[in-house]
């Protein structure tokens, strides 16, 4: 064996194990960006089933006398109340719950501060429908909300991986209207 013979089967021996840690990089990072898809779509997905069973109950108690089911509606901000105490009266703790987007983050308050739910929201969009199915700023005819939420993978390495969050649209009636 001649030191020629030994000098190139040294390239070769480095240029695959280039080769090889190039190509397991490229799957660590391939790995890492659907990981943060799927952390951002289940994140996305249990705020938008938490915020859509707080709307479907809104209104709900108040006995003999009906309460306001939404106060405020803003496509990134919506003001619900619930009856929990069934007194009659919207005074309680937890029975008037704002849900807003603040930056990137959506917060819900319930009389304690503005609790963060999700992180790396990209935009909130909620449109109110009433009864005819049109368009309505009036929170009093609401009985459809349309809320679509768009998140962005933000543990994903690379910008363009952070812009590969979900978008997840749903609607919902109010149970009581």
């Amino acid at each position: 064996m001649t030191l020629a013979d030994l000098l190139v089967s040294t390239a070769v021996l480095g240029l695959t194990c280039g080769a090889t840690l190039v190509m397991l990089e490229q799957g660590q990072q391939a790995w890492a960006v659907g990981a943060a898809r799927v952390e951002a779509q289940q994140s996305a997905r249990a705020a938008l089933t938490w915020l859509t069973a707080e709307l479907r109950t809104a209104g709900q108690g108040g006995g003999p006398r009906r309460i306001p089911a939404l106060s405020l509606i803003e496509p990134a901000r919506v003001v619900l109340h619930v009856d929990r105490n069934r007194d009659g009266a919207i005074a309680g703790s937890g029975e008037t719950i704002t849900w807003r987007l603040a930056g990137d983050i959506l917060r819900r308050d319930a009389g304690g501060g503005a609790q963060p739910v999700i992180n790396g929201v990209r935009s909130l969009a909620m449109s109110y429908v009433d009864a005819a199915g049109r368009p309505t700023a009036n929170p009093a005819a609401v009985h459809r909300v349309v809320i679509t939420l768009r998140t962005s993978a933000e543990r994903a390495t690379s910008r363009s991986a952070r812009d590969l969050g979900p978008t997840l649209t749903t609607e919902v009636h109010l149970r009581n209207r």
